[in-house]
């Protein structure tokens, strides 16, 4: 049996093409998994993302193995910007303040954003976990203004924050008004 004719791989702009193919659809499966998730939440699947995108799923597949792995993809930018945020309120020369901005802030943000909701109160990646750490460094940090509860501690923090983000979760609530109040309660729940 003789083997197919085989001709050989063009070279020169061929590699780049493909390349730039496969940025392409990169950029189109994150528009459709960030669009699909916006509107449905994460009960998305994966054929739908491929679907919205206009690709194949194996081309989904191939840069994303599971679905978690395209949900953390989503929220590590927002997650590396909240990062900033946060270090940047620590950085304050009034803590206090920057934390009463900092916290309805973040509740409004995570309203605007399913992924990074669920990310975050979820703490399913390394900087979403840093990230609450930092928060709770916020909140030591606005202690000695007398205006925190002293006995509050990170535990506290992950506790009345996450589970107050996971509740408007599970409710299905995503009115970045109502999420603010919610982040106005919590930090009222650690006034002093």
């Amino acid at each position: 049996m003789t083997a197919p004719d085989r001709s050989p791989e063009p070279t020169g702009a061929e590699p780049s093409h493909r390349r730039l193919d496969a940025r392409r659809n990169h950029e189109k499966v994150i528009a459709a998994a960030r669009e699909l998730f916006g509107e449905h939440g994460l009960q998305v699947t994966v054929p739908q993302v491929a679907e919205r995108a206009g690709v194949g799923r194996a081309t989904v597949y191939r840069s994303y193995p599971s679905k978690d792995d395209l949900i953390l993809t989503l929220a590590r930018e927002q997650l590396r910007v909240l990062e900033h945020r946060t270090l940047t309120a620590l950085d304050d020369t009034d803590v206090r303040q920057a934390l009463r901005d900092y916290v309805p802030d973040l509740f409004e943000r995570l309203a605007q954003d399913r992924v990074l909701a669920t990310v975050f109160f979820e703490a399913r990646l390394a900087p979403a976990s840093h990230l609450l750490d930092l928060v709770g460094r916020l909140f030591e940090a606005a202690k000695p203004s007398g205006r925190i509860r002293a006995d509050a501690d990170q535990l506290d923090v992950r506790v009345v924050l996450c589970g107050t983000i996971r509740q408007l979760i599970m409710l299905d609530q995503w009115d970045p008004a109502l999420w603010r109040r919610y982040g106005e309660m919590v930090l009222n729940a650690f006034r002093a």
